[in-house]
Parts: structure tokens; sequence; C-alpha cells
């Protein structure tokens, strides 16, 4: 096991935490360009927004629907951001991920990693009786993945340098479902969305959501957390 380090940001703003993971990111950057033979301690982020669209770098400003004025209203912002992937929306009681790992020194490459955080959502999505998936050329976690009734429970953004990562994913728990009526989510026009409340018609315990989340990252990423 590799050792990481575990951080709970609670709900913060979401250009502060991004301002904190990239601070981390540099830092990890930067020790592994000075010493590439260096000790590498992973960190996790577990965090909550409040109402914010993100646009990936690749992604089309089109796929946010509303205006200026209309984010405004709706308590949102928008921010341009470096992960791939395109627009995606994240609020209170969704539990975001920020896994900034080395994954060179975890022998995997950057499809294996992206394989490996929708892993940890579907084996945590089980512990509640729901069967997840993947679905083909579309990055994430979703539910009916194969059928007209697609919907996905979890988007995956991520940015890589010299195998170093941030960004991460963001996986619906009590989310209010109503703002990704003003997106076309991550670009799609096609296909739904859901989240945990949703599936099983009540509302869920958010705490033990993250305890089952962060279980699944020790076991999948074979990581010790202090």
């Amino acid at each position: 096991m590799q050792k990481a380090v575990f951080k709970d940001l609670g709900q913060i703003e979401f250009g502060e935490a991004w301002k904190f993971q990239q601070g981390i990111f540099n830092e990890m950057l930067q020790s592994k360009k000075m010493q590439p033979t260096y000790s590498i301690t992973h960190e996790l982020l577990f965090c909550e927004h409040p109402h914010v669209y993100t646009l990936g770098k690749s992604g089309n400003d089109s796929n946010l629907l509303i205006n200026e004025k209309e984010l405004a209203k709706y308590g949102a912002s928008f921010f341009h951001i470096d992960r791939g992937g395109d627009i995606t929306y994240h609020g209170p009681g969704q539990l975001v991920a920020y896994p900034i790992f080395d994954i060179q020194t975890l022998k995997i490459g950057i499809k294996e990693y992206v394989h490996r955080l929708e892993e940890v959502v579907i084996q945590s999505l089980a512990e509640y009786q729901i069967e997840a998936s993947r679905l083909e050329g579309a990055t994430g976690v979703w539910l009916d993945a194969e059928k007209p009734s697609a919907r996905k429970i979890c988007a995956i953004g991520v940015k890589a340098s010299r195998f170093i990562t941030m960004h991460g994913f963001a996986f619906n728990i009590n989310t209010d479902l109503n703002y990704f009526n003003y997106i076309n989510p991550c670009g799609f026009v096609d296909k739904g969305v859901t989240s945990l409340s949703k599936e099983l018609g009540q509302a869920i315990d958010f705490e033990a959501v993250k305890k089952i989340v962060l279980h699944k990252f020790i076991k999948i990423f074979d990581l010790n957390f202090d």
C-alpha cells in the first residue's frame, strides 16, 4: 500500500477549492521534476460546492443554456477550467472528489486511472443495491447505460501532468437535479441525470456515503490513508 492523505474540505466555493488543489498539484509536480525518485504521498480531497457550472477545456460554451443574468438569478457561478470533458454542474448534496495522485507510482496509465475512479462509484452504489456501469464513449458512471432510460449519476473530468492528477468526479447524492436543466450535461442532449436520493426515493445520509466512497478508494487504489 502507498501513503496517502485524506482531507474533507466540507462545503467550499469552487474557486477556493480549485486554488487549494492546484497548490498541492504544483508542489507535487515541482518535487517530481526536482527529484525523479521522490517519495510520493498522494492526496484525496472531498468537498461540496455551492451552485456552480464548470466547462472543461474541450467543452462548448453553447452547452450552458442560460445567460449571466440567469446564473445570478439561480445563485450559480460559472468557470472555464483546465480539466478534460465538457460542462457539468456542482452543488449542495453532491460529493466531489479531487484525487491528487501520482499514477506513475501506482503503475497505471490515465485510462486505467479513470476506469478505477468509475469503479469507486460503481462499487459504492452496489452498497445501496444499485447496479451501475460504464457507457461506451461517455466517461462517468451510468444507470441503465445501454437503454433509452440511460442516466448519469457521476461525472468525471481529470487533468494530468507528468502523471500527477487533479480534478476528479462529482457523485450526485442529494443533488437538486433541476440545475441540470440549464445545461447540456457533459455535452449530451439525449441522456438524463439522476441522484442516489432520486433512485432510492429518500434523502441519503451524506456522511455515510463519504465513508463508503473513501473505503472504496482505499481498496481500489491500494492506499493507506493517514
